[in-house]
């Protein structure tokens, strides 16, 4: 996400880099670089403009702050600019009626059905009870795609044969309220492109309905028409927000820094991959952050508490304390860091790691799947008691994973060395586990 953005930003910032000042001519040549790097990201050239302007309002002639340098105040004044170029605020739902209802909406191939679904397991692990109703009548197997993902996420799916799309909405009201749900999300018909008929029972629809919400689910991938589509929904329909999709394979990520200003329609969610747990709530001031290589450590954690179960947690630090910590729970963790997402992802969220520039994150994926081989190879005492594994027993387990006996010898160094980490840990040694960090 955003990888060009990045890299062409970056360049065009490191030329004022330690400098006691900031001149007008640097001013003037930093705003140049800054200009073609939004550009060449498909930023609109209107937004881009405008984007400048206010940059050129804010460096030239401003005093340097106490404790800060040139460069800092630089990058300070892009992110809050960028910030309010996003959107300013992050704007979630307020749920304050039942049934509360979010009607998606979008062109076909966006990947509405997917993020419907999506959409609802987020609100579902903030303690809601969602329904999903079907109301894409059109599309083969559209139904049958959303109930198998009802299925999934063990969230209800509401349809019904040989009726109106509308009226399908409509009799989902009165059965989520008999049946205690509280959230309404509704997937609607989709088209190869925008057409009058499309529009038209949208129209019929929201005003059966009467949703909270309208939301118009877009592909990131197609850059800049994705605000023609928004401009084109907006006026037609009238839509309250964005969902943006397939964000991960955007490189440039123009669209999302147009939007808000051409269709003055905020951005309230992000698709981030293709796993149903892959989306983001919006946070302007966040993506400045990632813009500007600065990590998002508040969405990493955010990432980390989804994966966390507290009892688990107490019980595996009364673990740690006592020395217990076994290879299964070694495992346990591992997964939880395969759930976040991938290890290149959960590196560009961290504050000064996101920097490295790692040759293949491939390699650390491969290396949890043999890990996590070599470990269901072992009996239950082997996992309890790492010690016990002998010649032969490595052996055996090399054959069971379908690795060889360096490879086990190779974990089992790492286990040994982590288990001392945890010590550090324990007595707060900083210095120790930054050691064993590097490890």
């Amino acid at each position: 996400m955003f990888e060009d953005l990045e890299s062409k930003l970056a360049n065009a910032l490191k030329k004022i880099k330690g400098q006691a000042l900031i001149t007008e001519q640097d001013a003037q040549e930093v705003l140049k670089n800054i200009k073609f790097a939004l550009l060449e990201a498909d930023v609109n050239y209107k937004v881009v403009k405008g984007i400048e302007q206010e940059l050129k309002e804010k460096l030239i002639g401003k005093e340097i702050e106490k404790n800060l340098t040139p460069f800092q105040t630089i990058i300070d004044t892009v992110h809050k600019e960028l910030t309010q170029a996003l959107g300013g605020e992050s704007t979630a739902f307020i749920i304050n009626t039942k049934p509360f209802i979010i009607m998606l909406v979008g062109i076909q191939g966006s990947g509405k059905t997917t993020t419907c679904a999506k959409l609802a397991k987020l609100l579902k692990s903030k303690g809601r009870q969602v329904l999903l109703v079907a109301c894409d009548i059109y599309r083969p197997a559209a139904i049958k795609q959303l109930q198998t993902l009802g299925k999934q996420l063990d969230i209800p799916v509401f349809s019904k044969e040989n009726l109106k799309p509308q009226d399908i909405a409509k009799a989902s009201i009165e059965y989520a309220k008999t049946s205690g749900r509280d959230v309404i999300i509704i997937d609607t018909a989709g088209r190869l492109q925008i057409d009058e008929l499309l529009m038209q029972e949208l129209v019929i629809m929201k005003n059966t309905v009467k949703p909270n919400e309208v939301l118009l689910v877009v592909d990131s991938m197609i850059g800049q028409e994705s605000v023609n589509i928004a401009k084109k929904f907006n006026d037609d329909v009238g839509i309250s927000g964005l969902i943006f999709t397939k964000m991960d394979a955007d490189a440039r990520g123009g669209a999302l820094l147009s939007v808000k200003r051409i269709v003055d329609k905020p951005v309230k969610f992000i698709g981030i991959g293709e796993k149903i747990s892959d989306l983001e709530q919006f946070y302007p001031d966040r993506i400045a952050s990632r813009i500007l290589g600065m990590g998002d450590i508040l969405t990493l954690i955010d990432q980390a508490k989804n994966q966390i179960d507290e009892n688990e947690q107490k019980q595996l630090q009364r673990k740690l304390k006592k020395n217990q910590f076994t290879l299964d729970d070694f495992l346990g963790q591992l997964k939880k860091i395969q759930k976040m997402g991938s290890i290149a992802n959960i590196i560009k969220m961290i504050p000064g790691l996101n920097k490295i520039k790692l040759s293949n994150t491939d390699d650390f994926e491969v290396e949890i799947k043999r890990i996590t081989a070599i470990i269901q190879s072992m009996t239950k005492k082997e996992k309890e008691n790492y010690k016990i594994i002998d010649a032969n027993r490595k052996r055996r387990i090399a054959k069971g994973s379908g690795t060889d006996v360096q490879s086990i010898n190779k974990l089992l160094k790492q286990f040994e060395e982590m288990n001392k980490m945890m010590k550090g840990l324990d007595k707060n040694k900083a210095l120790n586990i930054m050691k064993n960090l590097g490890k």
